[in-house]
């Protein structure tokens, strides 16, 4: 069975589908979907290919979200639409073993940190937000003043996970033979923090944090600093 293109040129009909005009709608055979796809051979398979990868994008792109809808949701919730939450913690500074791996300087960190919802956006099911913090040693060691962004992910059940990037200034040495001190190279560093915890009542979280700093080898000496600790905090 044939038919005729737009150019007047003959095109056959796939296998599949031709069927004798003869016949009576009652004694058509019939044709499924799989016969057509039969048929058509390479054609079918590289459409199906197409529409698998087009489903993909759909699928990834659907966990952007525009800062405006944050914004909307955060305001039917009665939140806060510029403040996302507060964190203190206490942290445990210049841990052995970890990234860094060695240790040199002492003592403990106090940590705060504001995290904002502006400007921010939904990605990949989680948050993109921006921080700001501090840490203060205290035996006078290494502090830091940090900036950055993080996405955190939060469960229906109230658990979540936040990773990020940044830069720290720090009050550290650049540079020095004192065993108890830290030789990080450069002025400005990377921060890398890993955040996990949970959600109680509401308003409060109760989480274990790492975060390590470093000139990620663009300056030399490059040591690094590894702090652990744990963090409450407060949502608004």
């Amino acid at each position: 069975m044939a038919a005729f293109g737009s150019s007047g040129e003959m095109c056959a009909f796939p296998k599949a589908l031709q069927v004798v005009p003869a016949l009576g709608k009652k004694d058509m055979p019939y044709v499924s979907f799989l016969d057509v796809l039969s048929a058509n051979g390479g054609t079918s398979q590289m459409v199906i290919r197409k529409s698998v990868f087009l489903l993909c994008i759909i699928w990834l792109t659907s966990g952007l979200t525009s800062p405006a809808d944050s914004e909307e949701t955060a305001d039917k919730n009665g939140v806060s639409s510029f403040l996302y939450g507060c964190r203190i913690g206490l942290l445990d500074h210049d841990v052995n073993g970890l990234w860094s791996g060695s240790s040199a300087e002492g003592g403990f960190d106090v940590n705060a940190e504001v995290v904002f919802r502006k400007p921010g956006f939904l990605l990949w099911r989680g948050s993109i937000l921006p921080n700001l913090g501090v840490t203060l040693n205290s035996q006078g060691d290494t502090n830091t003043l940090y900036g950055g962004f993080i996405w955190e992910f939060v469960s229906k059940a109230g658990l979540f996970f936040n990773t990020g990037l940044g830069l720290a200034v720090h009050s550290g040495e650049l540079e020095t033979d004192d065993d108890q001190k830290k030789s990080l190279g450069s002025r400005v560093l990377f921060r890398i923090p890993i955040e996990i915890g949970a959600t109680f009542g509401i308003r409060h979280r109760i989480s274990f944090i790492f975060v390590h700093i470093s000139n990620a080898y663009l300056a030399d000496p490059n040591q690094g600093l590894d702090v652990l600790g744990v963090r409450y905090g407060v949502q608004f």
